[in-house]
C-alpha cells in the first residue's frame, strides 16, 4: 500500500499536469484558428475584392464567385468549413496560384525548415558557449568583450545582418552565393549558410545573455560556493550543478526562440531569394492570397503553441521542483 501510495503520489501530478498543458494548447489553438481567420476576413478589402482583380463584375459572377469560395455562407459557417478542411490536410486554394494550399507549402518547407535548423544550431551552440563564457569570467576582459558583442549583435536587424553579410562574403570574396537554396544536401548547406548566420545573430545575443544571467545566479547559491570550497573541481561543479539548474531559462527562451526563427525567416529569405514559406508569405500579403496567408499565419502559431508545450513539459522534467510546486497548489 505504501508503495502503491508513492507511486500514485509521483505519478498523478506529472499526468495532471501533462492533461492541464494539452488542454490549454488545445483551447489556444481554437482560439488562435478563429483569430486568424477572422480578421484576414474582417480586414479591409476581402477576399472578393481580390477575385473581382479590379473589375466591375456583374451580379451573377459575383454570386459564382461567392458560391466557388464558399463566400455566401454565414461567416460561422465558413470558420467551420475551414477549420473542418484543416484538421483533415486541406487548407483551401490559392487566390493568386489556383492550386492547393498545400502543394505551395510543402513545395516551400524544405529550404524553410533547413535554414531554420541551421540558424537554431548556430544559435544553441554560440549562444550558450557566450553565455558559459561571460559568466564563468564575470567581471573579467573577456566577459566585458562578450557583453560588448551581444549588445552589437542585438542591434543589428536581420535585413541589415543579411546586406553586411552578402557584401562582405559574396560580392566581396566570392565566397558564398547570393541567391537560391542550392540542389542536393552539400550545395543547399553552402546556399544556406550566410542566411542562416544572419537570421541567428539576434537571437545568439538574446541567449548569450539569458544563459549569462542564469549561471551567474546559480554560481551565487550557498551549495556551489560550499562545494567550490571543498576543492571540488571547478569543471564538476559547472557542469553538475551550475550549467544544469540554468538549463531552466535558458530552454525556456530556446523554445520561443527557434518558434521565433520562423517569422523572421521571411526577412532573410526576400534578401536572399530563397523560395521558402517567409518570402511566400510576403508575396501573399503583398498580392492579398488569404487562403495561403491564413495557412501560414496558423503554422506559425501552431509552432508556438508546441514549442511553449515542450519547453513547459521539458522545464518540469529538467526541474522537478516546479512538478513539485504545482502539486503544493
Amino acid at each position: 500500500m505504501d508503495l502503491a501510495r508513492l507511486v500514485a503520489n509521483a505519478v498523478m501530478p506529472s499526468i495532471g499536469r501533462i492533461g492541464r498543458t494539452l488542454a490549454a494548447m488545445a483551447t489556444t489553438l481554437v482560439v488562435s484558428s478563429f483569430v486568424v481567420f477572422a480578421s484576414l476576413h474582417l480586414a479591409p478589402g476581402g477576399p472578393l475584392q481580390f477575385l473581382a482583380q479590379g473589375r466591375s463584375p456583374s451580379p451573377e459572377a459575383i454570386a459564382m464567385t461567392k458560391a466557388q469560395y464558399g463566400l455566401d455562407r454565414p461567416f460561422l459557417a465558413q470558420y467551420l468549413h475551414w477549420a473542418n478542411g484543416v484538421l483533415h490536410g486541406d487548407l483551401g486554394t490559392s487566390f493568386q496560384f489556383r492550386t492547393p494550399v498545400t502543394s505551395l507549402l510543402e513545395a516551400r518547407l524544405a529550404p524553410t525548415l533547413t535554414l531554420i535548423a541551421m540558424a537554431a544550431l548556430l544559435i544553441s551552440l554560440v549562444g550558450v558557449a557566450a553565455g558559459v563564457l561571460s559568466a564563468l569570467n564575470a567581471g573579467r576582459v573577456a566577459d566585458k568583450a562578450v557583453l560588448v558583442l551581444v549588445t552589437a549583435l542585438a542591434a543589428v536587424p536581420p535585413f541589415v545582418a543579411a546586406i553586411l553579410l552578402i557584401s562582405v562574403f559574396s560580392v566581396g570574396l566570392r565566397w558564398f552565393p547570393t541567391f537560391g537554396a542550392g540542389d542536393g544536401m552539400v550545395d543547399r548547406l553552402h546556399h544556406l549558410a550566410l542566411p542562416s548566420v544572419a537570421l541567428a545573430l539576434t537571437f545568439v545575443a538574446l541567449l548569450g545573455r539569458v544563459t549569462r544571467s542564469a549561471m551567474l545566479d546559480e554560481l551565487g547559491r550557498e551549495h556551489v560556493e560550499v562545494a567550490l570550497s571543498r576543492g571540488i573541481p571547478t569543471r564538476r561543479v559547472v557542469w553538475r550543478h551550475v550549467l544544469r539548474n540554468a538549463w531552466g531559462p535558458i530552454t525556456t527562451v530556446s523554445g520561443v526562440v527557434v518558434a521565433g526563427l520562423l517569422v523572421s525567416s521571411a526577412v532573410v529569405e526576400s534578401a536572399f531569394g530563397l523560395d521558402g514559406l517567409g518570402s511566400l508569405l510576403v508575396q501573399s500579403v503583398d498580392t492579398r492570397d488569404f487562403p495561403v496567408v491564413q495557412a501560414i499565419v496558423l503554422a506559425v502559431v501552431v509552432t508556438f503553441v508546441v514549442c511553449n508545450v515542450l519547453v513547459d513539459l521539458l522545464h518540469t522534467a529538467l526541474d522537478p521542483r516546479t512538478l513539485a510546486g504545482t502539486a503544493a497548489r
